[in-house]
């Protein structure tokens, strides 16, 4: 009887050990509540940040990573009214319009991401000062025709890429618009096929990357968009001639300016959309006719103007130091300008003639 109650007391002790054994191993091995908490915050703050492409032409984060570092690319636009409405300009991030002959604008299309240009026509012919504005943004130039007192000789001598369309016209991105053919003359229905300008830039060999110096952004973008100026801008009229004006007229909800050419909302028939701005620059100039004849002249190194954006305008001066260089913008104290993020206009304009005026009521 003895020996069995010396074994269960031996079994009993044994268990004893054991259950101080395992618990004391399991209190060796489980991590303290700060020590575990700390170890997930660690783990929470190693996510990579996105990395953000930044369109040099709007200081928008929206370029695709294959656009990164590379040249924008400029597309001469059919402004007559009997080309109306073109397509493929609403993607546009910089438009630019002024004077060619005959009283008529010509507009000229930036785009910051060669590999999201949409189709674009109706595409026309270069005049000369519109290669020297492209030059600046370092810009692959495409054209349809170009005029062959000014225009040509400009394009040869500055030595840029470009494509023409009556001299290289590639069918990879060139042609006639079938069904515009059966509607318009014949010269309002030229097209560019964006969307094949990044084969037709490797089958040709055409530097992509931007050259020393111009891989920045092309104005002093703020960081986020505010009201500009004193003076209050509903409505901007730039009356390029007596037949030609463009109009815009501030949106309050969508705090940009809609565009109408001669009265008339502009718009991109295959977006079904009216041209609209964040930015609207005028640069005043002095605009004239080369030796007496219809082809224009303009003084295209600087002068006066407005920088209008959220409703509202100030005076500025502009320069543009030579062929290569780009546009600079300075406030009414000399200061480089700031530049609210988005798309902009630029309107090239005579001295003394826009109108910027105030509605009762707009939105």
């Amino acid at each position: 009887m003895k020996k069995i109650q010396t074994k269960i007391i031996i079994a009993v002790a044994v268990i004893a050990v054991i259950a101080v054994a395992v618990g004391l191993g399991f209190a060796l091995n489980k991590k303290p509540a700060e020590e575990a908490t700390t170890g997930t915050s660690a783990v929470a703050t190693t996510e990579e940040t996105p990395t953000v492409y930044i369109n040099r032409l709007t200081g928008l984060d929206n370029l695709s990573p294959a656009a990164a570092g590379k040249r924008p690319v400029a597309v001469m636009i059919n402004n007559i009214k009997a080309s109306l409405p073109q397509y493929g300009i609403y993607d546009a991030d910089i438009i630019l319009e002024t004077l060619v002959e005959g009283g008529i604008t010509r507009m000229m299309a930036l785009y910051g991401d060669y590999t999201k240009i949409p189709k674009i026509c109706s595409v026309r012919s270069c005049r000369y000062y519109f290669p020297i504005f492209a030059h600046g943004f370092d810009a692959v130039y495409f054209c349809y025709g170009s005029n062959v007192t000014l225009g040509t000789p400009t394009l040869k001598r500055l030595g840029i890429d470009y494509f023409d369309g009556n001299q290289n016209g590639d069918p990879l991105v060139f042609g006639r618009d079938k069904e515009r053919l059966q509607k318009y003359s014949r010269e309002h229905t030229a097209y560019v096929d964006g969307t094949k300008i990044p084969e037709l830039l490797k089958k040709y060999s055409v530097r992509t990357d931007y050259l020393d110096g111009k891989d920045v952004n092309v104005f002093s973008f703020r960081s986020s968009a505010k009201a500009v100026g004193d003076m209050v801008a509903d409505t901007i009229k730039l009356p390029y001639s007596n037949s030609y004006y463009t109009t815009f007229t501030y949106n309050t909800k969508t705090k940009t300016y809609y565009k109408t050419h001669c009265g008339n909302p502009h718009m991109d028939t295959a977006k079904n959309k009216q041209l609209n701005f964040r930015n609207v620059f005028v640069l005043e100039t002095t605009i004239g006719n080369y030796k007496g004849s219809a082809l224009v002249e303009m003084d295209w190194t600087g002068g006066t103007g407005y920088y209008i954006s959220c409703g509202k305008a100030q005076p500025i001066t502009w320069k543009k130091a030579d062929e290569a260089s780009n546009f600079q913008f300075f406030d009414a104290e000399g200061k480089t300008l700031q530049v609210n993020p988005g798309k902009s206009y630029i309107g090239v304009i005579r001295k003394d003639v826009t109108k910027i005026t105030q509605n009762q009521t707009n939105g």
